[in-house]
């Protein structure tokens, strides 16, 4: 008969406890994929969002903001980016997979469901009603005609043949709303500076598009790219000297001088460097050139800022 093992009654020994810097790693990586949904880790959009609603935080408020108003455009901004890119990337989401650069995304990939998406959009639409519900009526309402826009844009793509005109409207409608929440109304320099807001949407989203082009011809998916074809750098072309010319009126309207027209000069270079990076329709450069917008629209503010300030 064998002996019993002197350590055969010793209850098992218990599991390592973890740390709370493990536990914040385990958090850290179940959350991410959702600040990936929102595509926090790629903060382009949110200046391109953001540069316009500043424009005309300025140029509303004369150069002084109400810094509760900037504060909650800016969170608002962000907010909102992050709504969009859930409900497109939902909207997307059999698409996706098909095209290189967004095969990685969390629906696409499966590590977020439909379902968590359309709570998560949910939840960040309700953080921004509850942002704008403390500025004016008009205000509020605007909002609420931004939202719906924002939700049909990612389902435009099937059906229309320039996509990016609906783009524009939404990312732009940061403007008037601004105008809105300053002043109570929105004047005629509010929807020039709305109108100069969506050429430049158009501009550098049909620069984004260009890069996409031969994978979007494969699913079916429409833009202004594929419907301008090798005028497509004209078409690009043609819409920045819109833009300058746009923006030379706002300037005109509200007054602004050098300080202004720097900025707006600045912005003119730009606009030629991204006409060089588009010149072979290289996808990189391409996408390239749609990043470089972030600097023009940061031209354009620092030029309205400025002015504003050393005005005698």
């Amino acid at each position: 008969m064998l002996s019993e093992s002197p350590h055969s009654d010793r209850a098992p020994a218990p599991s390592r406890a973890l740390t709370p810097w493990q536990h914040a790693q385990i958090l850290l990586r179940h959350y991410s994929r959702y600040a990936r949904l929102m595509r926090l880790h790629r903060p382009i959009g949110i200046w391109l969002l953001l540069w316009p609603t500043l424009w005309a935080v300025w140029v509303a408020a004369a150069g002084k903001p109400d810094p509760r108003i900037f504060l909650i455009f800016v969170l608002g901004t962000i907010v909102v980016r992050s709504a969009g890119c859930v409900i497109n990337d939902f909207a997307d989401r059999k698409i996706d997979p098909h095209v290189e650069r967004t095969a990685d995304r969390p629906l696409a990939t499966g590590e977020v469901a439909p379902a968590e998406a359309l709570i998560l959009f949910a939840a960040l639409m309700l953080i921004a009603l509850g942002l704008v519900l403390s500025l004016n009526r008009l205000t509020v309402l605007l909002a609420i005609a931004g939202a719906a826009v924002t939700i049909i844009y990612p389902f435009t793509k099937r059906f229309l043949s320039a996509p990016q005109f609906v783009l524009g409207v939404a990312f732009a409608w940061g403007v008037p709303m601004a105008f809105a929440a300053t002043l109570g109304a929105v004047p005629r320099l509010g929807w020039l500076l709305f109108l100069a807001s969506v050429i430049w949407v158009i501009v550098y989203d049909t620069q984004y598009a260009i890069a996409d082009r031969d994978d979007d011809l494969k699913i079916g998916v429409r833009s202004t790219a594929i419907l301008f074809g090798d005028s497509d750098r004209a078409f690009i072309g043609g819409l920045q000297l819109l833009l300058l010319a746009t923006l030379y009126l706002v300037g005109s309207s509200a007054e602004l001088g050098a300080w202004y027209y720097g900025g707006l000069g600045t912005a003119t270079v730009f606009g030629l460097y991204q006409q060089h990076l588009i010149r072979d329709r290289e996808p990189a450069s391409c996408f390239r050139a749609f990043l470089n917008n972030a600097w023009l629209g940061g031209a354009v503010f620092c030029g309205i800022a400025l002015d504003y300030l050393f005005r005698s």
